[in-house]
């Protein structure tokens, strides 16, 4: 079985991370990438506008 080439992250407000608004995305595992901690700018529905969303670990999975 091939092994991913990816990674899911999660994305958390930078500045207001209480408003409980989230994104999951897909960051690779290999290449130049790796390293840098995403920053992205996306729109936060809770404050209405858009603001910056910085990598944070997934929880832990639990049964």
């Amino acid at each position: 079985m091939a092994k991913k080439s990816f990674a899911l992250k999660q994305l958390l407000p930078e500045e207001k991370p209480e408003t409980g608004t989230k994104y999951i995305v897909r960051k690779p595992t290999k290449g130049l990438k790796v390293a840098e901690k995403l920053r992205v700018k996306k729109y936060d529905p809770v404050l209405k506008k858009h603001v910056w969303f910085v990598e944070k670990k997934m929880p832990p999975h639990s049964k």
